[in-house]
Protein backbone atom coordinates (compact mmCIF):
# COMPACT_ATOMS: atom_id res chain seq x y z
CA UNK A 1 0.00 0.00 0.00
CA UNK A 2 2.68 2.35 -0.94
CA UNK A 3 0.49 5.42 -1.83
CA UNK A 4 -1.37 5.45 1.91
CA UNK A 5 1.27 3.47 4.07
CA UNK A 6 4.04 3.99 5.87
CA UNK A 7 5.81 0.96 4.71
CA UNK A 8 9.15 -0.48 3.46
CA UNK A 9 8.22 -0.79 0.13
CA UNK A 10 7.71 3.39 0.27
CA UNK A 11 9.63 5.67 2.42
CA UNK A 12 7.75 8.94 2.72
CA UNK A 13 10.93 10.97 3.20
CA UNK A 14 12.46 10.09 0.01
CA UNK A 15 10.57 11.36 -2.78
CA UNK A 16 12.91 9.57 -5.70
CA UNK A 17 12.48 7.39 -7.36
CA UNK A 18 9.12 8.82 -8.23
CA UNK A 19 6.24 6.07 -8.22
CA UNK A 20 3.39 8.58 -9.16
CA UNK A 21 4.23 10.72 -12.13
CA UNK A 22 0.18 12.09 -12.25
CA UNK A 23 0.91 13.71 -8.55
CA UNK A 24 4.34 15.26 -10.02
CA UNK A 25 2.79 16.99 -13.09
CA UNK A 26 0.21 18.41 -10.83
CA UNK A 27 2.87 19.95 -9.08
CA UNK A 28 4.51 21.42 -11.75
CA UNK A 29 1.32 22.42 -13.37
CA UNK A 30 0.51 24.95 -10.00
CA UNK A 31 3.76 26.29 -9.94
CA UNK A 32 2.99 27.66 -13.51
CA UNK A 33 -0.26 28.79 -12.43
CA UNK A 34 0.83 30.95 -9.31
CA UNK A 35 -0.74 33.88 -8.74
CA UNK A 36 -1.47 36.49 -5.59
CA UNK A 37 -4.82 38.84 -5.13
CA UNK A 38 -2.75 42.17 -5.23
CA UNK A 39 -1.48 41.92 -8.62
CA UNK A 40 -5.19 42.29 -9.56
CA UNK A 41 -6.58 45.89 -9.51
CA UNK A 42 -9.60 47.01 -7.32
CA UNK A 43 -10.45 50.42 -7.87
CA UNK A 44 -13.17 50.08 -10.71
CA UNK A 45 -14.55 46.93 -8.51
CA UNK A 46 -14.65 49.41 -5.46
CA UNK A 47 -16.31 52.74 -7.47
CA UNK A 48 -18.95 50.59 -8.97
CA UNK A 49 -19.64 48.60 -5.02
CA UNK A 50 -19.88 52.53 -3.66
CA UNK A 51 -22.13 53.71 -6.67
CA UNK A 52 -25.46 52.97 -8.23
CA UNK A 53 -24.45 50.79 -11.36
CA UNK A 54 -24.99 47.56 -9.81
CA UNK A 55 -28.83 46.38 -9.05
CA UNK A 56 -29.50 44.92 -5.75
CA UNK A 57 -29.79 41.33 -6.92
CA UNK A 58 -25.94 41.68 -8.11
CA UNK A 59 -25.52 42.80 -4.99
CA UNK A 60 -26.45 40.15 -3.43
CA UNK A 61 -24.68 37.81 -5.83
CA UNK A 62 -21.38 39.07 -4.89
CA UNK A 63 -22.12 38.93 -1.15
CA UNK A 64 -23.23 35.11 -0.74
CA UNK A 65 -20.44 34.13 -3.36
CA UNK A 66 -17.88 35.82 -1.01
CA UNK A 67 -19.41 34.56 1.83
CA UNK A 68 -20.05 31.44 1.25
CA UNK A 69 -15.73 30.99 0.07
CA UNK A 70 -14.50 32.58 2.31
CA UNK A 71 -15.37 30.59 5.12
CA UNK A 72 -15.20 27.30 2.38
CA UNK A 73 -11.65 28.03 1.56
CA UNK A 74 -10.51 27.60 5.37
CA UNK A 75 -12.61 24.41 5.59
CA UNK A 76 -10.65 23.04 2.59
CA UNK A 77 -7.10 24.30 4.04
CA UNK A 78 -8.20 22.29 6.98
CA UNK A 79 -8.95 19.37 5.58
CA UNK A 80 -5.49 19.25 3.57
CA UNK A 81 -3.43 19.98 6.71
CA UNK A 82 -4.82 18.45 9.40
CA UNK A 83 -6.41 15.17 7.56
CA UNK A 84 -5.41 14.15 4.39
CA UNK A 85 -1.68 14.90 4.49
CA UNK A 86 -1.67 12.43 7.54
CA UNK A 87 -3.16 9.17 5.25
CA UNK A 88 -1.64 10.01 2.15
CA UNK A 89 2.10 9.63 2.72
CA UNK A 90 3.45 8.94 -0.52
CA UNK A 91 6.20 12.19 -1.20
CA UNK A 92 5.39 13.24 -4.36
CA UNK A 93 1.69 13.26 -3.42
CA UNK A 94 2.40 14.97 -0.05
CA UNK A 95 4.76 17.55 -2.76
CA UNK A 96 1.71 18.39 -3.90
CA UNK A 97 -1.03 18.41 -0.92
CA UNK A 98 1.93 21.57 0.37
CA UNK A 99 1.42 23.19 -3.12
CA UNK A 100 -2.71 23.06 -2.59
CA UNK A 101 -2.26 24.19 0.93
CA UNK A 102 -0.55 27.08 -0.26
CA UNK A 103 -2.74 27.89 -2.66
CA UNK A 104 -5.92 27.38 -0.56
CA UNK A 105 -3.88 30.55 1.93
CA UNK A 106 -3.51 32.37 -1.59
CA UNK A 107 -7.30 31.92 -1.80
CA UNK A 108 -8.26 32.82 1.58
CA UNK A 109 -6.04 36.22 1.26
CA UNK A 110 -7.91 36.63 -1.56
CA UNK A 111 -10.90 37.03 0.21
CA UNK A 112 -9.42 39.37 2.74
CA UNK A 113 -8.19 41.87 -0.06
CA UNK A 114 -12.04 41.61 -1.55
CA UNK A 115 -13.76 42.36 2.20
CA UNK A 116 -10.79 45.11 2.55
CA UNK A 117 -11.67 46.83 -0.53
CA UNK A 118 -15.29 46.64 -0.56
CA UNK A 119 -15.10 47.93 3.25
CA UNK A 120 -17.11 44.36 4.56
CA UNK A 121 -17.63 44.21 8.34
CA UNK A 122 -15.79 40.91 8.88
CA UNK A 123 -18.28 39.78 11.10
CA UNK A 124 -21.06 40.12 8.09
CA UNK A 125 -19.23 38.56 5.34
CA UNK A 126 -17.37 35.62 7.61
CA UNK A 127 -20.57 35.08 9.68
CA UNK A 128 -23.03 33.94 6.42
CA UNK A 129 -22.39 30.40 7.10
CA UNK A 130 -24.18 30.98 9.80
CA UNK A 131 -26.93 33.33 9.09
CA UNK A 132 -27.94 32.09 5.45
CA UNK A 133 -29.37 28.28 5.28
CA UNK A 134 -28.36 27.08 2.02
CA UNK A 135 -24.70 28.20 3.07
CA UNK A 136 -24.78 26.37 6.45
CA UNK A 137 -26.32 23.17 4.99
CA UNK A 138 -23.54 22.88 2.37
CA UNK A 139 -20.61 23.55 4.70
CA UNK A 140 -22.35 20.74 7.07
CA UNK A 141 -22.88 18.26 4.48
CA UNK A 142 -19.01 18.46 3.69
CA UNK A 143 -18.05 18.53 7.80
CA UNK A 144 -20.28 14.89 7.44
CA UNK A 145 -18.77 13.72 5.01
CA UNK A 146 -15.04 14.20 6.31
CA UNK A 147 -15.99 13.19 9.87
CA UNK A 148 -13.70 9.71 9.34
CA UNK A 149 -10.27 12.14 8.86
CA UNK A 150 -11.24 14.04 11.95
CA UNK A 151 -11.32 10.92 14.17
CA UNK A 152 -8.19 10.48 15.81
CA UNK A 153 -8.68 7.06 16.26
CA UNK A 154 -9.19 5.94 12.62
CA UNK A 155 -6.50 3.89 10.59
CA UNK A 156 -5.94 2.33 7.23
CA UNK A 157 -6.42 -1.30 8.79
CA UNK A 158 -8.86 -2.61 6.88
CA UNK A 159 -11.10 -2.76 3.43
CA UNK A 160 -13.57 -0.82 5.00
CA UNK A 161 -11.54 1.85 6.47
CA UNK A 162 -10.05 2.35 3.13
CA UNK A 163 -13.47 2.36 1.90
CA UNK A 164 -14.26 5.24 4.72
CA UNK A 165 -11.05 7.37 3.00
CA UNK A 166 -12.35 6.84 -0.56
CA UNK A 167 -15.75 8.47 1.15
CA UNK A 168 -14.24 11.19 2.56
CA UNK A 169 -11.84 12.04 -0.43
CA UNK A 170 -15.29 12.08 -2.90
CA UNK A 171 -16.73 14.42 0.07
CA UNK A 172 -13.94 17.13 -0.23
CA UNK A 173 -12.95 16.65 -3.82
CA UNK A 174 -15.67 15.56 -5.68
CA UNK A 175 -18.61 17.10 -3.97
CA UNK A 176 -16.91 20.65 -1.89
CA UNK A 177 -14.25 21.70 -4.62
CA UNK A 178 -15.91 19.61 -7.68
CA UNK A 179 -19.51 20.70 -7.07
CA UNK A 180 -20.25 23.01 -3.99
CA UNK A 181 -17.96 25.86 -6.27
CA UNK A 182 -19.33 25.84 -9.82
CA UNK A 183 -22.60 27.51 -9.47
CA UNK A 184 -20.69 30.48 -7.48
CA UNK A 185 -17.74 30.30 -10.17
CA UNK A 186 -20.54 30.63 -13.35
CA UNK A 187 -22.29 33.42 -11.23
CA UNK A 188 -19.21 35.22 -10.64
CA UNK A 189 -17.64 34.91 -14.03
CA UNK A 190 -21.10 36.06 -15.90
CA UNK A 191 -20.98 39.60 -13.90
CA UNK A 192 -17.01 39.99 -14.76
CA UNK A 193 -18.32 39.28 -18.43
CA UNK A 194 -20.72 41.99 -18.11
CA UNK A 195 -18.17 44.44 -16.91
CA UNK A 196 -19.65 43.83 -13.58
CA UNK A 197 -16.88 43.85 -10.65
CA UNK A 198 -14.39 42.81 -13.01
CA UNK A 199 -11.30 42.60 -10.52
CA UNK A 200 -13.13 40.12 -8.31
CA UNK A 201 -14.42 38.49 -11.34
CA UNK A 202 -10.44 37.72 -12.64
CA UNK A 203 -9.69 36.45 -8.95
CA UNK A 204 -12.54 34.27 -9.12
CA UNK A 205 -10.87 32.93 -12.50
CA UNK A 206 -7.49 32.68 -11.20
CA UNK A 207 -9.01 30.17 -8.37
CA UNK A 208 -11.03 28.32 -10.43
CA UNK A 209 -8.01 27.62 -12.86
CA UNK A 210 -6.21 26.73 -9.41
CA UNK A 211 -9.80 24.47 -8.35
CA UNK A 212 -9.50 22.63 -12.12
CA UNK A 213 -5.97 21.34 -11.08
CA UNK A 214 -7.05 20.37 -7.40
CA UNK A 215 -10.61 18.32 -8.29
CA UNK A 216 -8.16 17.07 -11.40
CA UNK A 217 -5.62 15.38 -8.37
CA UNK A 218 -8.00 14.30 -6.03
CA UNK A 219 -9.88 12.20 -8.89
CA UNK A 220 -6.47 10.64 -9.42
CA UNK A 221 -5.56 10.31 -6.05
CA UNK A 222 -9.20 7.87 -5.77
CA UNK A 223 -9.09 6.30 -8.73
CA UNK A 224 -5.52 5.56 -7.79
CA UNK A 225 -6.60 4.33 -4.67
CA UNK A 226 -9.01 2.01 -6.20
CA UNK A 227 -6.49 0.23 -8.05
CA UNK A 228 -4.57 -0.56 -4.77
CA UNK A 229 -7.50 -1.86 -3.25
CA UNK A 230 -10.04 -2.90 -5.49
CA UNK A 231 -12.26 -4.50 -2.92
CA UNK A 232 -12.90 -1.06 -1.78
CA UNK A 233 -14.73 0.07 -4.45
CA UNK A 234 -17.65 -1.97 -4.81
CA UNK A 235 -21.03 -1.52 -6.99
CA UNK A 236 -23.06 -1.03 -3.40
CA UNK A 237 -20.63 2.17 -3.11
CA UNK A 238 -20.29 3.81 -6.20
CA UNK A 239 -24.24 4.03 -5.76
CA UNK A 240 -23.37 5.84 -2.73
CA UNK A 241 -20.63 8.24 -4.36
CA UNK A 242 -23.63 8.41 -6.85
CA UNK A 243 -26.56 9.30 -3.90
CA UNK A 244 -23.91 12.02 -2.36
CA UNK A 245 -23.09 13.55 -6.07
CA UNK A 246 -26.83 13.92 -6.27
CA UNK A 247 -27.54 15.50 -2.85
CA UNK A 248 -24.63 17.74 -3.55
CA UNK A 249 -26.48 19.18 -6.57
CA UNK A 250 -29.91 19.46 -5.33
CA UNK A 251 -28.27 21.76 -1.95
CA UNK A 252 -25.76 23.75 -4.67
CA UNK A 253 -29.13 23.98 -6.61
CA UNK A 254 -30.93 25.46 -3.55
CA UNK A 255 -28.45 27.91 -3.10
CA UNK A 256 -27.69 28.98 -6.58
CA UNK A 257 -32.17 29.60 -6.52
CA UNK A 258 -31.32 31.69 -3.35
CA UNK A 259 -28.26 33.16 -4.31
CA UNK A 260 -29.27 34.69 -8.18
CA UNK A 261 -33.47 35.19 -7.36
CA UNK A 262 -33.58 36.84 -10.55
CA UNK A 263 -32.34 36.89 -13.88
CA UNK A 264 -29.24 38.85 -13.62
CA UNK A 265 -27.84 40.07 -16.53
CA UNK A 266 -29.76 37.66 -18.93
CA UNK A 267 -29.22 34.77 -16.65
CA UNK A 268 -31.42 33.19 -14.12
CA UNK A 269 -31.41 30.98 -11.35
CA UNK A 270 -32.27 28.23 -13.54
CA UNK A 271 -29.12 28.13 -15.35
CA UNK A 272 -26.92 28.30 -12.61
CA UNK A 273 -28.71 25.21 -11.79
CA UNK A 274 -28.66 23.44 -15.33
CA UNK A 275 -25.09 23.98 -15.21
CA UNK A 276 -24.36 22.73 -11.55
CA UNK A 277 -26.40 18.88 -13.01
CA UNK A 278 -23.84 19.45 -16.12
CA UNK A 279 -20.87 19.78 -14.01
CA UNK A 280 -22.06 16.79 -11.53
CA UNK A 281 -22.07 14.39 -14.60
CA UNK A 282 -18.62 15.25 -15.53
CA UNK A 283 -17.74 14.69 -11.45
CA UNK A 284 -19.67 10.97 -12.39
CA UNK A 285 -17.99 10.37 -15.27
CA UNK A 286 -14.31 10.74 -13.78
CA UNK A 287 -15.19 8.50 -11.34
CA UNK A 288 -15.97 5.79 -14.53
CA UNK A 289 -19.73 6.12 -13.39
CA UNK A 290 -22.78 6.86 -15.34
CA UNK A 291 -24.00 10.27 -16.14
CA UNK A 292 -26.95 10.99 -13.73
CA UNK A 293 -28.82 13.74 -15.58
CA UNK A 294 -27.68 14.70 -19.65
CA UNK A 295 -27.56 18.24 -19.27
CA UNK A 296 -26.17 20.46 -21.79
CA UNK A 297 -24.05 23.37 -20.44
CA UNK A 298 -25.69 26.43 -20.42
CA UNK A 299 -22.76 28.57 -20.35
CA UNK A 300 -20.57 27.25 -22.92
CA UNK A 301 -18.75 30.46 -22.47
CA UNK A 302 -17.16 28.77 -18.91
CA UNK A 303 -15.00 27.10 -21.49
CA UNK A 304 -13.11 30.50 -22.21
CA UNK A 305 -12.09 30.75 -18.72
CA UNK A 306 -11.80 27.02 -16.98
CA UNK A 307 -12.64 24.75 -19.33
CA UNK A 308 -13.78 21.32 -17.77
CA UNK A 309 -12.14 19.19 -20.20
CA UNK A 310 -9.02 20.21 -18.95
CA UNK A 311 -9.90 18.51 -15.63
CA UNK A 312 -8.70 15.23 -17.81
CA UNK A 313 -7.56 12.28 -15.28
CA UNK A 314 -3.97 12.26 -15.56
CA UNK A 315 -4.41 8.80 -16.88
CA UNK A 316 -6.46 10.01 -19.80
CA UNK A 317 -4.19 13.46 -20.53
CA UNK A 318 -1.68 15.80 -18.89
CA UNK A 319 -2.67 18.99 -18.00
CA UNK A 320 -0.31 21.13 -20.04
CA UNK A 321 -2.47 24.35 -21.01
CA UNK A 322 -1.19 26.70 -17.97
CA UNK A 323 1.31 29.35 -17.29
CA UNK A 324 2.94 31.43 -14.85
CA UNK A 325 -0.46 33.92 -12.94
CA UNK A 326 1.69 37.11 -13.89
CA UNK A 327 1.46 36.18 -18.05
CA UNK A 328 -2.32 34.52 -17.59
CA UNK A 329 -4.11 35.99 -20.46
CA UNK A 330 -8.09 36.10 -19.73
Amino acid sequence: MPLLNHDAEHDPNKILPIDYDWAREYYRDGVANNWVPEEIPMQDDISQWNGDELTDSERQLVEWNLGFFSTAESLTANNIVLAIYEYVTAPECRQYLLRQAYEEAIHTDTFIYCCDSLGFDPEYLYGMYDRIPTISQKDEFVVELTQNLDDPEFSLDETEDVRDLLRDLVGFYVVMEGVFFYAGFAMMLALKRRNRMVGIGQQFEYIMRDESLHVGFGVDLINQIRREHPDAWTEEFGAEVRDLIETAVDLEQEYAREACPEDVLGMGPEQFSEYVEHVADRRLGQLDLEASYGTDNPFPWMSEAVDLNKEKNFFETQVTEYQSGGSLDW
